[in-house]
């Protein structure tokens, strides 16, 4: 058995995906997979991992699905917040606790932290313009106007943010603003809102910022030139969705707290719920009060901002004030921001509402979610933008997955069980044995490294490597030839090829995690590497009842080291681990997108 090593609190905050339609692959990209890669091998590694999310159900999206449905916002929150959930259930993204912005609990921390910043004048009030429709008079929320940006130039700029160039904007700065409901150019009249007073916070950002050399490139140097122009930004808005502005004249009619706002609190919501879910409701101080935690936050890029600015600015605005400061220490700020660039698909931006998209739930319905993880993660857009097209599916999933540590497992397996049918008793190892063992247990210390820098795609490469390293002995020793003449030494080089292969299997779990369980039960091992997720319903104070997407993590093995396979355990009939993939899904799935 290992010693006992000295764990560390480690918050996992994926991005809040909108609960306003379907979430396509693009999305998981981003806030999902990666940060799963990395709650799991924290965890692995017997790190008290806390990860915490859900969906942002008061956003303007969920608004104008909802106009266009002709239903109520929070309808197609609760309705999308499901659909949010299965696919993350089913993409084993392992959170402790998915919830939502709309549950009793969050209105409370965020009314907490608003009005805590308010009373100590880090909210003040401006007049600003305000847009409102040309053709219903109502109030006409930011992401509802599109136009050019005044910045960079493009065309379909949105009236709080240019996804282009990531500059925070406001629709009277567009050029041309035009609704996206019908066409229309907005009326702008004055109107009054409390404003986050952010150039206060500059010479503290800076300074933090710029310290933070392991941030990816295009994170630290985005938020330095952020830095350099702040201007207050309004933190209310004149819609009747959302959590009203805990301060007098601000009537909840018409105002609500501005939905980004909102949503950062809920890294800090979801600790706190999660918290009294399991009935100890001071707990989520051990993460978020601790200077010794890790605080680590997964999103695309253009949602920077919001995690290396905005939320950076509120929590020092905090302090150790208000219901939840209450003199135990400041709440921590981000240590680690890992933003992805954009995945494009077929050469096309993803987008939802031009009905370019691959949506999860319609892949997950076709293939197994490994082989999506990996893609994602191989693949992925972590420093540039990439592309997601069917043939480089095809050929990761054949050509790398399945050719290399899919045979090297099912080879190791069949050989090992159609001969002893149990891990067999090594005789003496010789010097490959042993230099086989070095070189794939090296990875334990090459892997977690890239992973703890959220080099996802450099470490899954190194596993490969590993893996071909395990491949290459297999071949080299080739034990099915060998057990025709003498089978001690057959049964010694299978002995360390199911060595290699079991201490793959935790090297790879972080990954893919579905067969790397389904390996540890033909290994013939009990318990769970990686178990199954599962919805539990939450009953709020007041009645109010909603689900979370969780897991039982204590009870999952933590192991990240060597392979101590016993001699003699017994082996089950090996299976496949991953389904090659016939060359005829490229034009099915073209066709499906009317792309080919």
């Amino acid at each position: 058995m290992s010693e006992q090593k000295q764990t560390r609190k480690i918050l996992v905050a994926p991005a809040w995906p909108y609960a306003s339609g379907k979430r396509h692959l693009g999305h998981v990209v981003g806030f999902a997979v990666p940060a799963d890669i990395f709650a799991r091998y924290h965890r692995l590694k017997g790190n008290d991992v806390l990860m915490v999310s859900g969906t942002d159900q008061h956003g303007t999206p969920v608004m104008v699905t909802a106009d266009r449905e002709g239903v109520s916002p929070r309808e197609i929150a609760e309705r999308y917040n499901a659909l949010t959930r299965e696919d993350l259930r089913d993409l084993g993204i392992s959170y402790d606790c998915f919830t939502r912005t709309t549950t009793r609990n969050h209105a409370t921390v965020t009314r907490d932290l608003f009005r805590t910043l308010y009373e100590h004048g880090w909210l003040i009030a401006q007049t600003t313009l305000g847009a409102f429709s040309a053709t219903t008079g109502n109030t006409l929320p930011d992401r509802y106007i599109e136009g050019t940006c005044p910045i960079c130039g493009f065309p379909e700029a949105r009236g709080d943010q240019c996804d282009n160039c990531g500059n925070q904007l406001d629709p009277a700065d567009l050029i041309n603003p035009h609704s996206i409901i019908d066409g229309s150019t907005p009326e702008f009249r004055e109107t009054t809102h409390l404003f986050l007073d952010l150039p206060k916070f500059a010479a503290r950002l800076r300074p933090w910022i710029e310290q933070k050399s392991n941030w990816r490139p295009n994170v630290r140097n985005f938020s330095l030139s952020l830095v350099d122009n702040l201007k207050p930004r309004a933190m209310t808005r004149d819609i009747d969705w959302g959590i009203p502005v805990p301060v007098e004249g601000y009537p909840e009619e018409t105002k609500r707290i501005y939905v980004w706002f909102d949503a950062v609190i809920g890294y800090l919501s979801a600790a706190v719920e999660w918290a009294q879910n399991r009935g100890t409701p001071e707990a989520w101080r051990d993460w978020w009060q601790s200077p010794d935690a890790l605080h680590a936050y997964f999103m695309g890029k253009d949602n920077i901002v919001f995690h290396t600015v905005i939320w950076p600015s509120m929590l020092l605005g905090y302090g150790e004030g208000g219901q939840l400061g209450a003199g135990n220490g400041d709440l921590h700020l981000p240590d680690e921001v890992v933003a992805s660039e954009f995945l494009t698909m077929e050469g096309k931006q993803l987008s939802t509402s031009r009905a370019i998209a691959i949506y999860v739930r319609d892949v997950l319905e076709r293939y197994d979610p490994d082989p999506v993880r990996y893609f994602l993660t191989a693949a992925g857009p972590e420093t540039q933008d990439t592309d997601f097209t069917w043939a480089e599916f095809l050929r990761r999933n054949n050509d790398e997955l399945l050719a290399n540590w899919g045979n090297l497992v099912n080879r190791t397996l069949t050989n090992a069980y159609r001969n002893f049918g149990e891990v067999p008793a090594p005789g003496e190892l010789t010097a490959q044995d042993e230099q086989a063992f070095e070189s794939v247990a090296a990875g334990f210390s090459s892997v977690g490294e890239l992973i703890e820098q959220a080099r996802f795609k450099a470490a899954l490469a190194e596993a490969m490597r590993l893996s071909s390293i395990g491949n290459q002995y297999v071949d080299h020793e080739a034990p099915w030839a060998v057990i025709k003449e003498d089978r001690e030494r057959a049964g010694t080089i299978l002995y360390v090829a199911l060595r290699l292969v079991d201490t793959l299997k935790l090297i790879f779990t972080p990954f893919v995690p579905f067969s790397s369980q389904k390996l540890h039960e033909l290994l013939g091992y009990e318990g769970w590497l990686a178990g199954p997720l599962e919805f539990r319903e939450i009953e709020e104070e007041g009645g109010d009842k909603h689900a979370v997407l969780t897991g039982d993590y204590s009870a999952w093995l933590q192991r990240w080291e060597p392979s101590d396979l016993p001699v003699s355990q017994k082996l089950r009939e090996p299976e496949p681990m991953f389904k090659k993939l016939d060359p005829g899904i490229v034009e099915d799935e073209l066709s499906r997108l009317d792309v080919a």
